[in-house]
């Protein structure tokens, strides 16, 4: 009989190749996880199928299987060993970092990896040739895996990557030694260091993967390597070089200074571990490197940081998880008003392959809105090609034709209430039927907008935050009249176009402004009282933030900030101090920040024209700062603007960029202690006034 996994795969569109004349052994053993099938030239074929999963994960069971495995074939040598994944979505995602969690000492680490490596070590060593097939997603272990064989040939579509620097890792089963001899090494590191994924192509122009094959042609090419007639890539003289002990030390110290530019080393100790690894032992015979690599891998995944940025990685898949319906999909998004984020939001819909229709008066602004958007395409680098058939998706609709047609109609107008109920006026009545109609406000209550809304059960908010391309997170806005359907569609949309759906309900500035506002105001607070603006934006990065709050009030727009702090004041009958008379200016001027090219800094190409300023602070500048926001962030808890820690956690991450290395506003909070976040609030209550009084949830 034909063995059961290769015709099952010979059957449906990623086969493994011409199976049909198919007269294989299965082995006799029997794997949770694994399956092994010999075919009739002795290849043996050694397929990944982890079990009740739709993703293969390197899990301790899976890793206990192919020891079992590779005693096998070292005991019965066939021709050769095909290593292919049975998943559809993929090779293999990487560690199953679930079991991350149970680790609870440097060296429990180190002995559950020396396993592993002993594993992968006896795998790369038999006496036979080994062919990794790759397609879709191999990334971190599963391309550590693939290393350890003779030949990776990849499907087209493949993406292979180490992502483990984004938990605060580097990788862990070999692949630092074995991927810096393999390719060039400064291109190696560049990899491991940014975390980004090669596509198959890049991969191929690397020496990553030896060749790129069709499906069809799969068993053919695997053919020709089992024969040796497919050679393995090498460095060549460029990579002998530059695996110098003299270059790696000069490469090294580019490395660490490009790498404290994007990531403080006292708060992501990762790329610093990397580049050591590499410094000291990258080029050298023996087994030095991947011991230190072990080593390294144990300090690193017991430190604070990883741990924090592992729980990271869990919310941002829990948001995902809210994104996942059986909601009916949208596929006509018509967007009103084409300003900044109107613009932005119709033409990120479009790179997400949805059909967009933009509304405006102005047919300038639509036709800025395209050009920002084949801005946008070349930043992203796509091909000609693929622009064009995203500009094909973007229609300019002078008419508000697009109206009538779409499922989704996101209103993107200026935030006054009664300019968007007179666009809610004159677009319900056009609307088809079961279309939701959103509005993309970032601080008015939608109570207030629904009230010239004949079908407010149709009406959810959609908050987008700036820049839309590049930041994750969207507000889902509910209200007591909201359809549950549409709110679950609603979230299904956010997914579609890869973004993260955190849900919150109707409020003043629903969570991320109203946390984010009184963290700005009191900025511009210490501003007024003298502080250099540089200093105050000194330390918050120093705690870890990706921009000091002055920086980012000119980056989101003076006259946005100064809005909603007026609305919060206004709706929340706070004690938030008012803006100082000299902002107001500017935003009267139009200085209103990186939009003007002048607000709190001067900007130039982009970026904040700052002095060489340090220190200047007082003691209690970074608590002024950062416990607003954490009161805030209880408010919003307490009152159910926000079901959960763990959204709100992630939600405050992936919408402000709030420190992720602290695992989030409450999870820091914890870690603090309740207790003293209370305390320290009433001292600066005492000393600086009212709007520090801490909020009855710390109790």
């Amino acid at each position: 009989m034909k063995g059961q996994i290769l015709e099952t795969l010979s059957s449906r569109d990623m086969a493994l190749g011409p199976f049909e004349e198919y007269e294989g052994k299965a082995s006799e053993r029997e794997w949770q996880h694994w399956h092994l099938e010999r075919d009739r030239s002795d290849v043996a074929w050694l397929i990944l199928d982890k079990r009740d999963a739709s993703a293969n994960v390197l899990s301790e069971a899976v890793l206990n299987e192919l020891a079992d495995i590779v005693s096998e074939l070292e005991s019965h040598t066939p021709k050769g060993v095909v290593l292919r994944s049975f998943k559809p979505g993929g090779f293999c995602m990487g560690a199953d970092i679930t079991e991350f969690a149970e680790l609870s000492s440097e060296t429990e680490v180190v002995d559950k990896l020396t396993d592993a490596h002993r594993v992968v070590d006896r795998f790369e060593a038999l006496s036979c040739p080994t062919v990794a097939v790759i397609h879709g997603s191999c990334l971190g272990g599963g391309l550590e895996l693939a290393l350890a064989c003779d030949l990776r040939l990849a499907v087209p579509g493949a993406k292979l990557g180490f992502p483990e620097i984004q938990l605060g890792l580097h990788p862990g089963l070999g692949g630092t030694d074995r991927l810096t001899r393999l390719v060039d090494p400064i291109e190696a590191m560049t990899m491991m260091l940014t975390g980004k994924t090669a596509s198959h192509s890049k991969a191929k122009k690397l020496g990553l993967v030896d060749e790129l094959v069709e499906e069809r042609h799969v068993h053919a090419a695997v053919e020709a390597a089992i024969a040796g007639d497919i050679e393995s890539g090498n460095q060549g003289l460029r990579g002998r070089v530059l695996s110098s002990k003299p270059a790696r030390q000069l490469e090294a110290r580019q490395m660490r200074s490009q790498s404290a530019k994007k990531a403080r080393p006292d708060h992501y100790p990762a790329p610093e571990a990397l580049i050591e690894l590499w410094e000291d032992f990258g080029g050298a015979p023996g087994p030095e490197m991947r011991e230190a690599e072990i080593a390294s891998f144990a300090r690193l995944m017991m430190s604070e940081t990883s741990r924090n940025l592992v729980r990271v990685f869990h919310l941002r898949e829990s948001l995902k998880g809210l994104a996942r319906s059986e909601a009916e999909a949208v596929r006509h998004v018509h967007v009103v008003g084409a300003g900044e984020m109107g613009a932005d939001i119709a033409g990120w819909c479009a790179v997400r392959g949805l059909n967009v229709t933009l509304f405006d008066m102005e047919a300038e602004k639509l036709a800025q809105a395209v050009k920002k958007l084949a801005d946008l395409c070349e930043k992203k680098h796509r091909s000609d090609a693929e622009t064009r058939d995203i500009l094909d998706r973007l229609t300019p609709d002078f008419a508000n034709n697009g109206v009538a047609r779409a499922d989704l109609v996101i209103e993107a107008v200026p935030e006054k209430i009664e300019l968007k109920q007179k666009v809610y006026e004159e677009v319900e009545p056009k609307l088809k039927q079961g279309a939701i109609l959103a509005t993309n406000t970032s601080s008015i209550p939608l109570e207030t907008l629904r009230e010239k809304v004949s079908d407010p059960s149709r009406l959810i908010g959609l908050h987008f935050f700036n820049p839309v391309a590049l930041m994750p997170l969207v507000e889902v806005v509910s209200h007591d009249k909201a359809a549950e359907s549409v709110l679950d569609r609603g979230r299904r949309f956010v997914g579609q176009i890869d973004r993260l759906p955190a849900p919150v309900a109707t409020a003043p500035g629903f969570l991320v402004n109203r946390a984010l506002t009184p963290y700005l105001v009191e900025a511009m607070v210490l501003l007024d009282e003298g502080v250099a603006a540089e200093s105050i934006d000194a330390l918050a990065e120093e705690f870890g933030m990706p921009v000091g709050p002055i920086e980012l009030a000119d980056q989101v727009g003076l006259d946005i900030c100064l809005s909603v702090a007026d609305m919060l004041r206004e709706r929340l009958d706070t004690a938030m101090p008012p803006a100082p008379d000299w902002l107001r200016q500017k935003v009267d001027d139009g200085n209103l920040g990186k939009k003007t090219g002048e607000g709190l800094y001067q900007w130039k190409k982009g970026k904040a024209d700052k002095d060489d300023v340090s220190g200047g602070t007082p003691d209690d500048t970074l608590d002024r700062l950062i416990l607003p926001m954490l009161n805030a962030c209880m408010a919003c808890l307490r009152e159910g603007v926000i079901e959960d820690e763990t959204t709100l956690d992630g939600a405050m991450i992936f919408g402000t960029g709030f420190a992720p290395f602290r695992g989030g506003p409450l999870h820091y909070a914890h870690k603090r202690g309740f207790e003293n976040i209370r305390e320290s609030l009433q001292k600066l209550a005492q000393a600086h006034g009212q709007r520090f009084q801490p909020d009855d949830g710390w109790h």
